[in-house]
């Protein structure tokens, strides 16, 4: 069965840097595209940042150049470091992949940056 946890969410100052990251079991991770999304209330289910199999990368346009994202094949691991948060990156932040013709996700992380 496939699993995704995220951890390191929390609460800093606008600002500030925090370190997300995906632990997942299940599938054979090295084949497969990640992302992350977040999800603020009121505000619709956005995708973040993407990386595949092979290295190549992609952010949303408003994180770019704040939020970078990394992965580690041999560790079953995917990292978002997340630098000069602003209130508004404020949101539950979740891993996800596909597979198996599936959508697979994590519980999901809270982050909260105080203005």
């Amino acid at each position: 069965q496939v699993y995704l946890k995220e951890s390191g969410g929390g609460l800093v100052q606008s600002g500030g840097s925090l370190r997300l990251s995906c632990a997942a079991s299940g599938i054979n991770f090295n084949i497969y595209t990640m992302a992350w999304y977040r999800k603020a209330p009121g505000k619709e289910r956005e995708l973040v940042a993407n990386i595949t199999s092979s290295g190549p990368k992609s952010y949303a346009e408003s994180v770019q150049c704040r939020l970078y994202v990394y992965r580690n094949n041999a560790r079953n691991t995917m990292t978002l470091q997340m630098n000069s948060l602003k209130p508004n990156d404020s949101a539950v932040y979740y891993c996800k992949t596909s597979a198996f013709g599936l959508d697979f996700w994590g519980p999901g992380a809270q982050v909260t940056v105080s203005g």
